[in-house]
């Protein structure tokens, strides 16, 4: 960040704590090991194809898989998947145990969350130390119903019904 921005770093900080975000997990298959990490920046981008997008730091452990590999997949996460979305933003071996499979493409699907996509990569854009993806959809499944896992003020989150409904 530049001098004259300096100032408004702490504002925006503050101003994205208070942006409720979904969450979901990205995975990737690179040189036949897994990856995956925790992301709150995904978001549909176009329909017609479907595609999809998602934002992440090139310093990150994951970003040579992403960097590298063709296929990745994304599942988002209900409110009974916290401990997995925890497990995806902490070091250790993320995929040890039996909460994933090996799923189209070789990309790690992970178990019953509210649904994953499996897409092409069709770009990454390289601004400074971060990046954004472009993902083309080729496969999918939609998981059980319930409730989003929303990420929010440094902690995670469910949505509230208003009484108001339209």
């Amino acid at each position: 960040m530049t001098e004259d921005n300096a100032p408004f770093e702490r504002t925006f900080k503050e101003m994205f704590r208070r942006h409720a975000a979904g969450v979901a997990i990205i995975t990737v298959n690179y040189q036949d090991e897994p990856y995956g990490f925790t992301a709150t920046s995904v978001a549909s981008l176009s329909a017609r194809p479907p595609r999809f997008t998602f934002n992440m730091a090139r310093s990150s452990r994951s970003w040579p898989a992403v960097a590298n590999t063709t296929y990745l997949g994304v599942h988002m996460l209900g409110l009974e998947n916290q401990q997995l979305a925890a497990r995806f933003s902490s070091a250790g071996n993320r995929f040890e145990g039996d909460h994933w499979e090996t799923g189209p493409h070789g990309v790690p699907v992970l178990k019953d969350v509210a649904g994953w996509l499996i897409g092409e990569v069709q770009m990454r854009l390289s601004f400074e130390n971060n990046a954004v993806v472009v993902v083309q959809v080729v496969d999918g499944r939609v998981g059980g119903d319930g409730s989003p896992l929303l990420y929010h003020g440094g902690a995670y989150g469910q949505p509230m019904p208003l009484d108001y409904e339209i």
